[in-house]
């Protein structure tokens, strides 16, 4: 296997008392999709939130490329090449396409924003992702279906030229048509060379498009494994119980009683 785009080693997070990550080690390769999977309360939230640069670590390693790299903060993992697309996708509804892919980015020719050239990129940007769904880059985000959202918020993400992306609960909510967009959109991003982190409650979907499955159990990696190695049923075992089988935290005391 090649070396990992991203590498957490040994990363440990508490708030206060509660210890939320332990000794998690998680890696990112290029080229393939990563499927985020646990339970509420699992911590793949905090995970993501670190990876993001939004939480510290208490202790642990962060590699990208193979070096230990300073991610004190989101813009020094966006300088990285990481982005991160929440499940709120945060777009504005009262802004087309075109300002929101480049909102606190703008282009500028002097003074003036550089409308043409972000346009043009913003086009660009939808046609390298084989997206024909939208009409105008200058439709308003307001007018947009579900799919068409997720599908602006990935390409607002990769406009950048980022290696990773991160994707929380990107079919959330979405009917079947959109969701086949959206995981063929998510597909194609591996296809390119991209590391995809795939955040998802949806085992169907998981099981489609990830070709490895981190799974997470009460704030432990329970496992990590090629997803053609691992069944539906084991995957379920291990987000509810930590273990399956011969697979999973052979000596944690919270699953030893499972």
């Amino acid at each position: 296997m090649t070396q990992p785009l991203l590498e957490l080693r040994g990363v440990n997070k508490s708030f206060g008392v509660v210890h939320v990550l332990h000794d998690v080690d998680f890696a990112v390769y290029p080229g393939q999709v990563t499927a985020l999977v646990g339970d509420n309360g699992a911590g793949k939230s905090t995970l993501v939130k670190i990876i993001a640069g939004i939480y510290g670590r208490d202790s642990g390693d962060y590699l990208f490329d193979g070096e230990p790299v300073a991610a004190h903060n989101p813009k020094d993992v966006a300088d990285l090449g990481v982005e991160v697309v929440y499940q709120d996708l945060a777009l504005c509804d009262n802004l087309d396409i075109v300002e929101n892919m480049f909102l606190g980015r703008e282009a500028k020719k002097g003074l003036a924003l550089d409308e043409v050239t972000m346009e043009s990129r913003a086009r660009e940007t939808l046609a390298s992702l084989s997206v024909r769904t939208v009409k105008s880059v200058r439709q308003s985000v307001a007018s947009l279906s579900g799919g068409q959202r997720q599908t602006v918020a990935i390409a607002k993400a990769v406009l950048w030229n980022s290696k990773i992306v991160l994707l929380d609960e990107p079919t959330a909510a979405l009917g079947v048509a959109q969701t086949r967009q959206v995981l063929d959109l998510v597909r194609r991003l591996a296809d390119r060379g991209l590391g995809v982190v795939l955040i998802s409650h949806n085992m169907g979907d998981v099981f489609e498009v990830a070709d490895r499955i981190t799974a997470l159990y009460l704030g432990r990696v329970a496992a990590d494994v090629p997803t053609k190695d691992v069944t539906h049923q084991q995957v379920v075992e291990l987000i509810t119980a930590g273990r399956s089988g011969s697979l999973g935290i052979a000596e944690n005391p919270e699953t030893a009683a499972v």
